[in-house]
């Protein structure tokens, strides 16, 4: 017997999830397929444990330093395995709360591995449930959202013991005294920082000339200078040529400009990017060609397969959980017919939650000069900033680009404390059309970090007066 649906969505992470929701409230009978836990990668081993961990790293650096505030803390040390426990329970009450709004929203949940086939010229979902058994359900929509997996090294697979993927770096049973980070984009830069300031001596290698390679380059240069200042080592332009984990620990051999050398950590935390999860899922079966491991979609996010959407990590946009919400709710309102305007790629925030924090949205000077597009800019240094000062938080700058014949907003980079709260601010003008004049003539409370964005703007105009 096969049971029918309006939609289908195979995954329920931060697409899966948001589009299964948003078919329910649109009155649509909607059905997840998930293998695992509700929430998927985000909410389990991904942004949302990864901040709680960061949290109590930052609560343990402040109490710590106590001293510089004022106070002193006696016996100030980190217990892994609660810090390991409050993380866990954070991903658990983000997962029951998914569960909470399917159950609102009359959303099915099908637990099992879905694979795709064709029947009749419409596509058919075979789920092999927990229990062994195999059921059939079809739709007239059928979402992919199966998301990205961790990718490893061809010479370094991850084996959870000595060479960890993110997911065994979010629950050490104990801490390393040593380890290499490879690879410097946020998930590789946030644990970098969470375990170094817990104590392990860190070492974060990057084949590129910076960290954060997509960032603006003050801002990695920035975050590099506070990395060394917080004692993490730095090594850029450099790739790891083998790792041997015959001996106690690892053995890393690495290229750099000064040649080879060789760096002995007890673990290493292979952070190189991710893999969609495009494998495995019958898409052959619907005669859908990936490129590159990822799935051709059109402007709707329909695939070659009549009925069959893609969204998310599985397809060639930024890798990033909201995009994949955005794109979630785009997709169900083209199948719902409301015509909703297309997910603008040109305003797509990125952060990274170090300490300071590296958040970036639109463009920055080097994709502006690769793009040959005009710009000006205005920076504002928090060092000049009365709230940075007083929460000891001087690190980092604000940074807007700006067309110089219009004046609207092109782009911005910030790097310090919270500015990842900070950046919507950017993103609502850009999508508004305003001017950095515009930014200017708006009233931001005082004193704020978030007084940076204005200063910056007037900095731009020659026109920074305050402090």
């Amino acid at each position: 017997m096969m049971e029918k649906f309006d939609v289908i969505v195979i995954g329920a992470g931060p697409g899966g999830y948001v589009a299964a929701i948003r078919a329910a409230q649109l009155g649509m009978k909607c059905a997840v397929v998930e293998r695992e836990s509700l929430g998927g990668i985000c909410l389990n081993w991904g942004c949302i444990p990864t901040k709680a961990l960061l949290k109590s790293s930052e609560s343990y650096l402040t109490a710590a330093h106590g001293s510089e505030y004022g106070f002193t803390a006696e016996n100030v040390r980190p217990d892994i395995s609660a810090i390991v426990s409050r993380s866990r329970g954070v991903a658990s009450t983000m997962s029951k709360g998914i569960e909470y709004l399917f159950k609102k929203n009359g959303v099915s949940v099908i637990k099992g591995e879905a694979r795709l086939r064709a029947e009749d010229g419409r596509a058919v979902v075979d789920v092999v449930r927990e229990d062994g058994e195999t059921a059939v359900y079809c739709a007239d929509h059928t979402i992919i959202a199966t998301g990205a997996r961790a990718a490893s090294l061809p010479f370094a697979p991850i084996d959870g013991k000595k060479i960890l993927g993110y997911r065994n770096a979010l629950v050490p049973e104990s801490l390393p005294s040593t380890m290499a980070v490879i690879g410097s984009g946020a998930i590789g830069s946030e644990l970098a920082f969470f375990y170094s300031s817990l104590g392990v001596d860190v070492t974060i290698i990057e084949f590129m000339d910076r960290i954060l390679p997509l960032e603006d380059d003050e801002a990695s240069a920035q975050l590099s200078r506070s990395f060394r200042k917080r004692g993490i080592k730095v090594m850029v332009s450099s790739a790891v040529k083998s790792i041997d984990v015959s001996g106690e620990g690892a053995l890393l051999k690495i290229d750099t400009k000064k040649g080879e050398v060789e760096l002995k950590a007890d673990v290493v935390l292979s952070a190189v990017g991710v893999v969609p999860n495009t494998d495995n899922i019958g898409l052959e079966n619907l005669g859908i060609e990936c490129v590159k491991r990822r799935i051709p979609v059109n402007a709707r996010y329909e695939t070659s397969f009549k009925g069959v959407y893609a969204i998310g990590d599985v397809i060639a946009t930024p890798a990033l959980a909201h995009v994949a919400s955005a794109e979630a709710i785009n997709c169900v309102e083209n199948i719902a017919g409301l015509n909703p305007s297309p997910v603008d790629y040109g305003i797509v925030p990125s952060c990274t939650y170090t300490s300071p924090q590296v958040a970036s949205v639109g463009l920055n000077e080097r994709t502006a000069k690769e793009k040959g597009v005009e710009y000006k800019t205005g920076k504002f240094p928090f060092t000049a900033s009365g709230k940075a000062t007083a929460a000891g938080e001087r690190e980092g700058f604000v940074k807007i680009l700006a067309d110089p014949d219009t004046d609207k907003v092109l782009g911005a980079s910030m790097v310090g404390e919270n500015v990842t709260e900070m950046l919507s601010v950017i993103s609502l003008a850009m999508k508004m059309g305003a001017t950095c004049k515009d930014i200017m003539s708006v009233i931001f409370p005082h004193p704020t970090m978030s007084e940076a964005i204005m200063e910056a703007a007037a900095a731009l105009h020659g026109e920074a007066v305050h402090i």
